[in-house]
């Protein structure tokens, strides 16, 4: 053991964990991030923002696996919070480092201080306070394990100190931690035969199969073994948002994503289905259209590592509890060979459907019409991704275009989307891109979601960050359309713009005032070259779209289209 401060083993101990960057608002750990440079090769990202430095961490982790890193001081604790929220809800390992009240100073009105510790219960997996730098190796450790181990997600430390002082600036005795990568998974759970046996029986009895890949296929890294999967039954493949990139979009049995961010063929589909088999999935809300496609008398087939998922909402549920890779393996080891004949007729309707909703939305995707469609814009990026692309999607309008048009075909392309927070996607963008020099970071956002933190434009910009952003900039809200229509009456009146509509702001050239190169597109023909010129281009660069504003992306729906 060696004598150190805090702050030496804070440093340490993340680098030996593999941790190359943590986002941060200042001050917070002060101490800490100067042993970071005076040891360690860590990059100390400063955001504008807390929330933007969650996000930042969230993109990291999502991108890589491993927990992202954010900091603030005690006055900045509840902004940081706020940004969990994401990472929670997508199941993101995210490690929060907080200052918290000084013992003396509690319950006194000292200066910005309040009691933020409670405020991370309901983001977090595991939320705990450090009073003593002994307890620091132990605390950290288990933060680490609670993010990586079973379904991933956030933790928070709060550190003594309102800067994390108190604990930083003790000395103790301590073993920094043996050099290694923690990341999700942390462990693997392999499943218990007799519920291989059972989900076997149920896949083999099915006469209408569906798989639908979820995150968790992801995370486990089992893209090729649920694929294999569905090619061994013959069955149609669908995917959640989170696991959009574990199917390749051109593969003749993907039938594209249900639910509510949807495809109608897809919802139609699962809707026929006599048997579900959901993988890595919680079978929440959205996948399933407020658990309508397919409806709770579905039978159904639940391979998920957190047990407590398993026939939530499905009360017919085959359940097995395991890692997504190692159910999946066993699974194809039980199956054996299997007679797809019986199924054809099966695959055929499922081909048929999905070519159907393509034919009825050629128009939109085809039609150079300006302003350009948004359902244009998002088909044309399909052919203009590089093959290593990551592209982070924010939410609303941005998750529904890329839910419905966006293909993946290349095996090192991924897809990374907010879990519901809009605004996520620049932030999350720049820190997968920072996560994965190695990739081609692509954000899709409206300029609506570009709004939340477009400050954060000078962070790209200030470590020359790669990143491509390309703005659906239709100048307004416009998601809100329908809402108000409805709550106007029906028809839209009075001063409806003032709740939706965005004056026409040229981003390009807000994006070169921050250090970013900008480049506005106002016709699909633009598209492409801007797109080459933003390859060429060794930092950031923002692509201002200008599309329609009255396009609206459809929602899915549970209704059985006539055959």
């Amino acid at each position: 053991m060696t004598n150190m401060t805090g702050a030496q083993y804070l440093s340490r101990a993340l680098d030996a964990y593999g941790v190359d960057a943590v986002f941060l608002v200042p001050t917070a750990l002060s101490a800490t991030l100067v042993a970071m440079e005076n040891e360690t090769s860590i990059k100390r990202i400063v955001t504008h923002g807390e929330k933007a430095a969650a996000y930042m961490a969230d993109g990291y982790a999502r991108a890589t696996g491993k927990p992202g890193i954010c900091m603030a001081q005690n006055i900045g604790a509840a902004n940081l919070a706020a940004g969990l929220r994401d990472a929670y809800l997508g199941c993101s390992p995210v490690i929060a480092l907080t200052g918290g009240p000084y013992e003396w100073s509690r319950g006194r009105n000292y200066y910005q201080e309040i009691e933020d510790f409670p405020l991370f219960k309901p983001v977090t997996k595991s939320s705990r306070q450090v009073f003593d730098v002994a307890r620091l190796p132990d605390q950290l450790d288990q933060a680490f394990r609670d993010a990586t181990t079973g379904k991933p997600g956030p933790t928070h430390l709060e550190l003594a100190g309102h800067t994390g002082d108190i604990i930083e600036n003790q000395s103790f005795e301590a073993t920094v931690p043996t050099p290694g990568d923690r990341r999700s998974p942390a462990l693997r759970v392999a499943p218990d035969p007799e519920a291989i046996a059972a989900a076997v029986a149920a896949l083999r009895s099915a006469e209408r199969p569906v798989i639908v890949s979820g995150g968790g296929v992801r995370t486990s890294g089992a893209a090729a073994e649920v694929v294999a999967l569905a090619e061994r039954l013959g069955a149609p493949i669908a995917t959640s948002l989170n696991g959009k990139e574990t199917v390749p979009g051109d593969h003749p049995l993907s039938i594209g994503i249900p639910g509510l961010y949807a495809r109608a063929s897809a919802n139609q589909i699962i809707l026929e289905a006599d048997l579900v088999m959901y993988v890595g999935s919680q079978t929440g809300s959205q996948v399933t259209l407020t658990w309508q496609v397919p409806p709770t008398s579905t039978r159904v087939v639940h391979l998920d590592i957190e047990p407590t998922e398993l026939g939530r909402h499905y009360p017919d549920t085959v359940a097995v509890v395991a890692d997504a890779r190692l159910g999946l393996t066993a699974l194809l080891e039980a199956l054996g060979s299997v007679d797809t004949g019986p199924t054809q007729q099966w695959r055929d309707r499922a081909a048929e459907l999905t070519a159907r909703w393509r034919e009825s939305v050629s128009s939109l995707t085809s039609d150079d019409v300006e302003p350009m469609r948004p359902e244009r814009l998002v088909t044309q990026l399909n052919g203009l991704l590089p093959d290593n692309a990551i592209v982070v999607s924010d939410t609303g309008h941005a998750g529904m275009w890329t839910a419905g048009y966006l293909d993946l075909t290349q095996p090192d392309q991924g897809f990374l989307r907010a879990a519901g927070s809009l605004g996520w996607g620049l932030p999350a963008g720049i820190g997968a891109q920072i996560a994965r020099p190695d990739a081609q970071v692509v954000v899709f956002t409206g300029d609506g979601g570009l709004f939340y933190h477009l400050s954060e434009l000078e962070t790209a910009a200030r470590w020359n960050v790669p990143l491509t952003i390309v703005v659906n900039d239709n100048r307004s809200l416009n998601q809100e359309i329908n809402p108000y229509t409805v709550a106007y009456g029906g028809e839209l009146t009075g001063r409806h713009h003032e709740l939706w509509h965005f004056d026409d702001v040229n981003l390009a050239t807000v994006a070169e005032s921050l250090g970013v190169t900008g480049i506005r597109v106002t016709k699909s023909s633009e598209l492409a070259p801007a797109m080459a010129r933003a390859a060429e281009i060794n930092g950031p660069v923002l692509i201002d779209v200008v599309s329609d504003i009255d396009a609206v992306a459809p929602k899915g729906s549970a209704a059985r289209a006539q055959n």
